[in-house]
Formats: structure tokens, C-alpha cells, sequence
């Protein structure tokens, strides 16, 4: 290992030896990281969830401590949950928005095919009526 102590060391003023368990997690070059997760959850709680986590799940578990910290630091109230209904409400106001473009779809091709002059041609997949208005029905189609 080299001479320069891993940020929470560093950030706790101690010598960081080899086996020290912050170190692969909270590099010397980011400071900031440790900082931000020491000022919110604390050094000692930090190291007790790191133990109580199998190693192979202990970097997933820092970057989870690590963006945690950041939303609360930012919003002390909900932290990332103000984030994550945030998000929740925009994928509803946006899945309101595809039914309604659905139901215009919809609204479309039934005025389209009700009307007594359209033609129907199978080999192209147009609709056409004789105001020579056309469209693919690929084109309605969504994924």
C-alpha cells in the first residue's frame, strides 16, 4: 500500500495500514465521498454496515451509502426519496400522455375506416380514402 491514508483515515485522523476496511471503498482521491457519507450516517456506523455485508457486496452497498448521503445532504427532509417519487410521478403524468396519444390514435383510424370511401390496400398496409389522404398503419403501431 502506499504512504497516502485512504480518504476516511485521512478524514478521521489515523494510520491506515493494509487490512484497513475503508480503503478499496473510499480512495484518497476522493475525499468528498467519504466526507459526505461520514457527515451523514457517521465513521463507526459506516464500518459496522461494511462488516455486516459479505465482501463481494460491499462496493454496491459504499455507492448506495454514497448517493444516499449526497440526496440527504441535499434534501435533509426525504433525501433520495424525494427523488425516487419524483420520478415515480413523471412516469405517471408520462404514461397519462401515452393513453391519450393511444386514444387520439385510435380516435383517428376509426374516423379513417368509417368513412364510406376508404380503401383498404393489404400489399402496402395503407388506408387511403378519396381525398387521396394516406397513411401506413405501421405508422400507429407503438412498441
Amino acid at each position: 500500500m502506499n504512504n497516502m491514508p485512504c480518504a476516511g483515515c485521512r478524514k478521521l485522523h489515523r494510520r491506515c495500514n493494509r487490512d484497513c476496511l475503508l480503503a478499496p471503498y473510499f480512495p484518497a482521491s476522493q475525499p468528498e465521498k467519504f466526507a459526505r457519507v461520514h457527515k451523514v450516517f457517521g465513521a463507526s456506523n459506516v464500518i459496522k454496515m461494511l462488516l455486516g455485508i459479505e465482501e463481494e457486496r460491499r462496493e454496491d452497498a459504499v455507492e448506495s451509502l454514497v448517493y444516499e448521503a449526497h440526496e440527504r445532504l441535499k434534501d435533509p427532509v426525504y433525501g433520495c426519496t424525494g427523488t425516487i417519487v419524483y420520478l415515480q410521478n413523471c412516469v405517471k403524468d408520462l404514461q397519462g400522455q401515452l393513453k391519450a396519444t393511444q386514444d387520439q390514435r385510435d380516435q383517428l383510424i376509426n374516423i379513417i375506416m368509417n368513412e364510406n370511401t376508404t380503401t383498404f390496400d393489404d400489399n402496402s398496409n395503407f388506408i387511403c380514402n378519396n381525398n387521396s389522404f394516406c397513411f401506413s398503419l405501421d405508422q400507429f403501431q407503438l412498441i
